[in-house]
């Protein structure tokens, strides 16, 4: 059996745990001008039609009222890295989605901790008891029928959907629900008198095939409750990076090489966080007119050193700042081609050359994880920002 975990508004429940005068008010978690768009919005926010991903404008438009507060991210993946531990308390098998969502195979675990709804209650009530936050919690044969159980219930929702069930609970749900179902696939799926998942099941599978190919075949089988994948735990990420849109475009390149600091500052905390060491570094600039470049570089030898990373950076925008012909809308910085810190290969040369380095590194972080990323920042960075 299966359980998957999604907490109810997470960033926004964050901000209003920490800070109780939000509570019971609408409130969206993101930025408050230009291109800013919502990470997240409360359910009182929700009412009013608000959601994540929707412009900040259009969100106020709908909600004149609701409290806008800016992200702290630093914030979230602590909280994230506490529910990793309550999952891991209940099963080995936990294979994260995001920092509120995660997959767990409770399978092995029922013959000492109980059935599968004990284990899943077990669970919310673990999370409540250690964060002060709310989750939902689908219980099912597979993961596909698991997440729909949790979206289900949401919020505070606890669904159990038993081997027998899973037919019965997936018929009503119309096709969108699919997972492969996008904005181009749906209108086909109508043209062809589908509108449930109960539609799709009584197809022939001879149909989907011939109108959707292989995505018909996918359908079917998740029409059916098949879903063949297995909770895979600690899976290891392709990359990390981090982008950023600008209110306004820019064209200034100090501007610019002060935004391409930061970010790639902040990659760095996050990879040596994960402790993930980077052979690959990759640079995204998105144009005025939509044109997007990205640039890459690749070495032998594998560092999470936030000064050996900004030279690769500053090496790749170096290359591409003079050839700029329109302003700047979005950069984005990336680390891939990740190892553990045992795939290093240290020599005593480089041991005297970089433990400078790297105890610096480390002081920094320890304080940015006790007053947040913005406590320490280089130099041009903060005047970037007005600061001093």
């Amino acid at each position: 059996m299966i359980i998957h975990v999604d907490m109810d508004a997470f960033y926004a429940s964050i901000e209003q745990r920490d800070f109780p005068e939000l509570r019971g008010q609408p409130v969206l978690v993101g930025g408050v001008t230009g291109r800013s768009v919502v990470c997240a919005a409360s359910y009182e926010a929700r009412r009013f039609g608000c959601r994540s991903a929707m412009p900040t404008k259009e969100a106020l438009r709908r909600c004149p009222d609701a409290i806008v507060r800016r992200p702290r991210f630093a914030v979230y993946r602590d909280v994230s890295r506490q529910l990793q531990e309550i999952y891991h308390s209940f099963t080995p098998l936990v294979e994260p989605l995001s920092l509120d969502e995660a997959f767990l195979d409770v399978t092995g675990s029922v013959a000492c901790m109980g059935t599968p709804e004990k284990i899943g209650k077990d669970l919310k009530a673990s999370i409540l008891e250690a964060t002060n936050l709310v989750a939902s919690v689908g219980i099912a044969p597979v993961k596909f029928v698991a997440k729909m159980a949790s979206d289900h219930g949401k919020p505070d929702g606890f669904v159990s959907i038993k081997p027998e069930e899973v037919l019965n609970f997936l018929s009503p749900l119309p096709v969108s629900r699919l997972w492969g179902v996008g904005k181009m696939t749906l209108p086909r799926l109508h043209g062809m008198g589908l509108r449930t998942i109960e539609d799709v099941r009584r197809q022939p599978l001879s149909r989907l095939e011939k109108e959707l190919g292989n995505l018909g075949r996918h359908l079917w089988e998740l029409s059916h409750g098949r879903d063949p994948r297995t909770v895979e735990p600690d899976r290891d990420p392709k990359s990390i990076s981090h982008e950023e849109t600008f209110d306004d475009d820019l064209s200034d390149r100090e501007v610019l090489l002060a935004e391409l600091h930061a970010l790639t500052d902040e990659v760095c905390l996050r990879l040596r966080e994960k402790n993930w060491l980077a052979t690959t570094a990759t640079v995204k600039i998105r144009f005025a007119d939509f044109t997007t470049i990205t640039r890459q570089t690749a070495w032998n030898e594998p560092t999470d050193q936030t000064r050996l990373l900004w030279e690769r950076v500053r090496d790749l925008w170096n290359v591409e700042q003079g050839k700029l012909k329109q302003s700047v809308r979005l950069l984005g910085v990336g680390f891939s081609g990740l190892k553990r810190p045992e795939a290093r290969q240290i020599s005593l040369f480089d041991e005297e050359s970089n433990t400078s380095d790297r105890r610096i590194d480390q002081a920094i972080d320890e304080v940015r994880k006790r007053f947040g990323i913005d406590s320490l920042r280089p130099a041009d960075v903060l005047r970037r920002k007005g600061r001093s």
